[in-house]
């Protein structure tokens, strides 16, 4: 989401005419798109801005911007913090910053932006990475209720876009000559009820649209993944053979705490219906450890379940306490020392699994959508198959392309293909 609103961002401020600096030093506005769901990301902020502040006081004209999911929760305090900033905005009032930033010609005002309502993002003009790749924006903000999470404070209630106004969107996208679409939302299967819609409705529809020939989307909740989802997911042409599927916890006691409002087996049984649905799907997710009150026998759990899914990737997290969130209140907080123990434990497994997983993909022939250069090696092309695994591989290949690639070779996180024929051409 914040990729997509950063893509957003860039192309608003190019309508009024501001063009893209190649660096921070050439830059006469500095816009910090933020996120606040980890204590990491607040640390890497605290640096760059840093930076941009000892600019600004050597040269007073630069206007500096902060926005996103930080501003939006440190709203109260951000301009005590750093009074250099000139303006800060959250997530649901991007569309304004170009008034705000004095893009008219007008003086930038030292205030929290502030909206009459939230507005999305994905009516914005967009300064895409990638021509032939796109984020569509279907909701915004979240209504679940994790003891962990920030997400909720900062994005507000669950909004949906109305199903027309995103269709009319992946249209365009289309006919500008883009063959993959993301849907983004915090809880992208629980789109539409506010709107008189659902998510598999959504899914069909977009796979109806001409020349959209890869659909992603990201991220649902486990409690939301029903069966019209699957059968939409099995049976359209475009939808992707991968599912994000957060777990958080293997422990349904910790699960519990975290107010993930399903159990160990509810989650098991959702993975065998998806399994059962869409036979080559993959299978990536999040989770957490060190969560408070986690024992050792909760940890074993996750573990177990790592191991019984098989999952094809997984992001793993250290619990970082929220300042505003339940979670950070609560009793038997787990040393540090152990969620390290435990952090490096678990990406163990998860790499074992994911190379064995990955490694049953030796010898058979992946559809790889090009997207540029190796970043390890610049002889080579990268890509991701359907199933989202990064391929490098060699041939003749142009950006944008689809091409069969035979696989030779694989790793716990990307294959390697020796040869590559070319499918169909952009």
């Amino acid at each position: 989401m914040n990729a997509h609103d950063s893509e957003r961002i860039k192309g608003m401020l190019e309508e009024l005419g501001l063009g893209e600096a190649a660096s921070q030093e050439e830059a006469d506005v500095i816009v910090f798109n933020t996120c606040t769901i980890r204590e990491k990301p607040d640390t890497k902020f605290a640096a760059h801005i840093g930076q941009a502040i000892a600019r600004k006081r050597t040269q007073p004209e630069t206007v500096i911007a902060v926005g996103g999911c930080y501003a939006e929760a440190q709203r109260e305090r951000l301009f005590e913090l750093y009074p250099d900033v000139d303006v800060a905005f959250g997530p649901g009032t991007i569309p304004h910053l170009g008034e705000w930033i004095g893009a008219g010609g007008e003086a930038p005002r030292s205030r929290f932006g502030v909206a009459e309502e939230r507005a999305f993002a994905g009516r914005l003009p967009m300064h895409r990475e990638r021509s032939f790749q796109a984020w569509v924006q279907i909701s915004m903000g979240c209504n679940s209720v994790c003891s962990y999470c920030i997400v909720p404070s900062v994005r507000g209630r669950e909004v949906s876009r109305r199903p027309g106004e995103i269709l009319a969107e992946v249209d365009g996208l289309a006919r500008a000559g883009v063959r993959e679409v993301t849907l983004l939302g915090q809880n992208v299967n629980s789109y539409g009820r506010d709107v008189g819609s659902d998510f598999a409705e959504l899914l069909r529809a977009c796979d109806a649209v001409d020349g959209i020939e890869r659909i992603r989307f990201t991220s649902p909740h486990p409690k939301d993944f029903r069966a019209p989802v699957i059968a939409a997911m099995a049976e359209c042409a475009a939808v992707c053979e991968h599912a994000h599927l957060p777990l958080q916890s293997g422990s349904t006691r910790i699960l519990k705490l975290m107010r993930r409002t399903y159990s160990r087996e509810r989650y098991l049984k959702l993975v065998a219906e998806l399994r059962a649905g869409i036979p080559d799907l993959a299978l990536t997710t999040d989770m957490i450890v060190g969560f408070p009150g986690e024992t050792e026998a909760d940890f074993r759990e996750t573990i177990e379940v790592v191991e019984e899914v098989g999952y094809d990737g997984a992001f793993t997290f250290v619990y970082s306490p929220r300042r505003g969130t339940e979670a950070a209140e609560m009793p038997e907080q787990v040393p540090e020392e152990v969620k390290r123990d435990r952090i490096e434990r678990l990406v163990e497994v998860v790499q074992r699994v994911a190379a064995a997983r990955n490694g049953e993909r030796v010898g058979r022939v992946e559809e790889v959508l090009v997207e540029g250069p190796s970043r390890t090696d610049p002889s080579l092309h990268r890509g991701r198959t359907r199933r989202n695994t990064t391929v490098n591989f060699s041939g003749p290949a142009n950006p944008g392309e689809l091409v069969d690639v035979l696989i030779d070779r694989a790793t716990s996180t990307t294959l390697r293909g020796s040869q590559a024929v070319l499918a169909c051409a952009s």
